[in-house]
């Protein structure tokens, strides 16, 4: 009596991982986009939170200059690029595994101007 043995072929296993191949090279630069997204969110969250800390340091000293810099996320270094007595610009510079964002750096006016603008 033959018996039948059940099981994958060479050709089903080799096609099974050519499409887990192909599903992984699509799946994960979109994973590393959305990882960048929310890494630049972190970083916009900090620049807003900032930007509320420059505002307490006006109201108790009236003025923008020598405010101290509050520390800056993982991914982004926070920085006054411009401070006078009545104005501020804070920049989020990426760094790290995030110098490759599209977006580069983050701005943030004392007026409230976001650039670049699609990237907020």
């Amino acid at each position: 009596m033959k018996q039948s043995q059940s099981g994958f072929t060479l050709i089903e296993l080799m096609i099974t991982v050519a499409i887990v191949g192909i599903l992984a090279s699509i799946a994960y630069p979109s994973y590393q986009d959305s990882i960048m997204k929310s890494r630049r969110t972190d970083a916009q969250a900090a620049l807003l939170g900032f930007a509320n800390s420059m505002e307490r340091y006006f109201t108790v000293n009236n003025t923008y200059v020598n405010a101290p810099v509050v520390a800056g996320t993982a991914y982004y270094n926070l920085t006054i690029s411009a401070a006078t007595a009545s104005s501020y610009t804070l920049t989020a510079t990426p760094a790290g595994a995030q110098a490759a964002d599209s977006c580069g750096n983050l701005t943030l006016a004392n007026t409230g101007v976001k650039t670049p603008a699609n990237c907020w």
